[in-house]
């Protein structure tokens, strides 16, 4: 085994999570105290919890002040603090503990995932009022946004399944929100809530409308690609639904 070999696999690795690689500078580190960190881990890795700011910076060309600068930054940030521990009969030793750095790696993930949900939903939002109105042709009122937004907010109705209602009611040529909240009411009902369960219930319908139709004309092998496609919900359920 030649020399190189010995010295790297005497020295060792340290590993750094990937997650703070790609986001320390979002929590407020610069480069200069991700490279102080790396070498303070680096220490640690090998039982040297608090090496002298000196060593640091000798390793990284710079100087004790320079390193003695960054960490105080880093403290003021609260990436990282200086912790002491008292044991019996023993010195009092110091190390430097990054739980902040990681406390706050953690919050900007659930921040980050936060804003995303938000703003899913938001985009959601806008794709389904827009759909609502491209298909009745023509501006929703207040009235209408309102009552579209307590269909998202408040019953939580999916921007999917308000689609699926939306279209159901451009296929029976009634643009009202009426006739749309029928159908949303109906399939919450029955514990709709998803299109692949629409889409069963939509054929166990229209299987049984089928089987009905041939028993009373005896008739097998008939004709149903005429058969309409019939909401799923009660037809008397929507008598004054034609109205505005």
């Amino acid at each position: 085994m030649d020399a190189f070999t010995s010295a790297l696999l005497a020295s060792g690795n340290t590993v750094v999570s990937t997650l703070l690689l790609r986001h320390y500078r979002d929590l407020g580190m610069t480069n200069e105290q991700f490279l102080i960190y790396l070498q303070l881990k680096s220490f640690a890795d090998h039982g040297n919890a608090f090496p002298p700011s000196a060593t640091v910076g000798q390793a990284i060309g710079l100087s004790e002040n320079q390193v003695f600068q960054s960490l105080h930054e880093m403290i003021s940030k609260n990436l990282m603090q200086i912790k002491t521990t008292h044991q019996k009969d023993q010195l009092a030793q110091d190390s430097y503990d990054f739980t902040q750095l990681y406390e706050k790696l953690a919050q900007f993930v659930v921040n980050k995932e936060t804003a995303n949900v938000k703003e899913t939903a938001t985009n959601d939002r806008q794709v389904v009022f827009k759909q609502v109105e491209s298909e009745f042709g023509r501006p929703l009122s207040p009235i209408e946004l309102e009552t579209i937004a307590q269909w998202l907010d408040e019953d939580h109705y999916s921007g999917e399944m308000i689609q699926l209602a939306l279209k159901e009611a451009v296929l029976s040529q009634v643009y009202n929100l009426k006739y749309m909240d029928r159908i949303l009411l109906s399939w919450e009902k029955k514990h709709i809530t998803t299109p692949e369960q629409v889409q069963q219930e939509k054929d166990r319908h229209q299987g049984n409308t089928r089987n009905n139709g041939q028993g009373k004309s005896g008739t097998k092998g008939a004709d149903t690609s005429k058969i309409p496609d019939i909401p799923l919900f009660n037809i008397g359920d929507q008598s004054d639904s034609t109205q505005n």
